[in-house]
């Protein structure tokens, strides 16, 4: 199959996109010399070709507007000309789909694929691997959909991931293991939405509550939710005690709704910023109809914070789900004597072992879940999936930014407060989100010290170049429209422990106490 590459990106690095010029090529090799299709099609990829047009945020935003009916800026789209299934023709190719080339040949056009580099290049900042391993998975990604490939339901789902994995291998840009696990989280997020149609708070649902999510810092809570939703609600890092506040994600079916609380870990506080954590927690856990307790499957015993959790938990008489993380790293062979020393310790109504990076289990989670929860009025209209205002999000972006930009540099003793959110169309005046074009957001950064700003910064103001960008591209695509977006750093000596900042930021005691 020949790639014909078209550059209508208007103000990307053509030299960045021609350093992808030689992995098109071992794609299209790859394509011809594996087994991607049956030997009918790849007898007939050998006269045929696909488009490739690299494309602006804007144009492949207006392509989703006009062909799918969605205002949304993606990474990419393919659009398949022929009738595949899983790499077999399932109508075959009369004279009326084939074309005549300039040489007199006639060939077969198996569709397009529109790339959009710039999301390409902030995707692979936030993955953390190379601009052009990130484009050509998605490359590789559209080429199989125009091969028939599919990820609407597990089955299509795992075809495709282990097709993909092995396209990837074949043009020398293999994933480690983690970022496979991110591409099959991508394909679950492709297909990841409620139920058709709004279903308004109020209407009678056959299961509705509320689920807290308890565990050690780091474990895996706001992942499993990011999982669930398709989106990212929750921001993750890996650093302990990302997550601060409870942040209710909503999951809905036609007769389902369950409102998840995805709490700050349980740690040892040191702070009053770290009290407030734990106690929000322990009270998430106490209000909700179910409680599901995540662990590491890495570790061989119940920890200190669990068996704590756990002494909590039969006091309160709640019932309980075990949810034991990354078993599969693991391996097999080490959760049947994690699980019985689970047991001894607590009347689990189930265990369910999983892996919030790969959704492994997920659905056997939920269905457990969604088994305990009461009938009764649904909570929220069905369109939400979460409780956060686009200002509280807008804020969590940012510091995800700064977890992610800084590493291991600056600790946690970072926040972000928004000081400004204003939003504007054409005409000045916004009366719905769908009305704005433009939103202004302003905001501080608060560290705890001198050199900590001095980093945040960096040479020449790079650092939080950087920072800004990657955020302000995260938060266009929460709003649906441009961001302005300016950031100012300020020092403010152990605000974790000023009882007026955590109140800034968010973190302050709950008004009712």
């Amino acid at each position: 199959m020949r790639i014909d590459v078209v550059n209508n990106a208007e103000g990307y690095s053509e030299e960045r996109l021609a350093s992808l010029d030689g992995y098109i090529v071992r794609l299209s090799e790859a394509v011809l010399s594996g087994d991607y299709s049956s030997p009918q099609v790849t007898r007939s990829l050998k006269d045929a070709y696909a488009t490739l047009t690299f494309v602006t945020s804007d144009e492949i935003r207006e392509v989703n507007l006009e062909q799918r009916e969605i205002d949304k800026e993606t990474d990419c789209l393919s659009f398949p000309m022929l009738e595949l299934k899983d790499g077999s023709f399932e109508m075959i190719p009369d004279s009326g789909d084939f074309e005549t080339d300039e040489e007199g040949n006639q060939v077969l056009c198996f569709g397009d694929i529109l790339i959009n580099p710039f999301a390409c290049e902030v995707q692979a900042e936030s993955y953390g691997h190379s601009f052009e391993r990130e484009a050509m998975f998605l490359i590789a990604h559209s080429l199989l959909h125009l091969l028939g490939y599919d990820h609407i339901d597990p089955t299509d789902e795992k075809i495709m991931s282990d097709k993909q994995k092995r396209l990837m291998r074949d043009i020398g840009l293999a994933f480690d293991d983690e970022l496979e696990d991110i591409c099959e989280m991508d394909n679950h997020r492709d297909n990841a939405g409620a139920s058709e149609g709004l279903i308004p708070a109020g209407t009678p649902c056959k299961h509705c509550g509320t689920v807290a999510l308890l565990g050690r810092p780091n474990v895996g809570k706001s992942t499993l939710l990011n999982y669930i939703t398709g989106m990212k609600i929750a921001i993750v890092s890996h650093k302990p005690q990302t997550t601060r506040t409870n942040i209710r994600t909503i999951y809905n079916t036609e007769d389902t709704q369950i409102i998840f609380t995805d709490t700050p870990g349980i740690h040892k506080p040191t702070s009053k910023m770290g009290e407030f954590m734990v106690d929000r927690s322990y009270k998430a856990a106490l209000g909700a109809d179910c409680v599901v307790l995540i662990a590491d499957g890495r570790f061989p015993d119940p920890g200190a914070v669990e068996k704590k959790l756990m002494a909590l938990l039969k006091e309160s008489g709640k019932k309980v789900i075990l949810a034991i993380n990354k078993y599969d790293e693991a391996g097999q062979e080490k959760l049947l004597p994690l699980t019985q020393k689970y047991s001894e310790l607590y009347d689990f109504v189930d265990i369910v072992p999983l892996s919030a990076k790969t959704g492994r289990n997920v659905d056997l989670l939920l269905s457990v879940i969604t088994k305990m929860l009461p009938e009764g009025p649904r909570l929220y209209d069905s369109e939400y999936m979460t409780d956060q205002t686009e200002r509280v999000i807008a804020a969590e972006l940012i510091r995800e930014q700064v977890l992610h930009y800084t590493d291991q540099e600056i600790p946690h003793g970072t926040a972000v407060i928004i000081n400004e959110f204003k939003e504007k169309n054409d005409d000045g005046e916004v009366t719905s989100d769908d009305d704005r074009t433009i939103a202004v957001i302003k905001a501080d950064i608060i560290c705890n010290r001198d050199s900590h700003k001095a980093i945040i910064i960096g040479r020449d103001g790079q650092m939080i170049k950087r920072i800004g960008t990657a955020a302000r591209r995260n938060i266009e695509k929460m709003l649906g429209c441009k961001v302005y977006l300016d950031l100012y750093v300020k020092v403010r000596n152990d605000w974790q422990n000023n009882d007026a900042m955590l109140g800034s930021t968010g973190l302050g005691k709950d008004i009712d106490e």
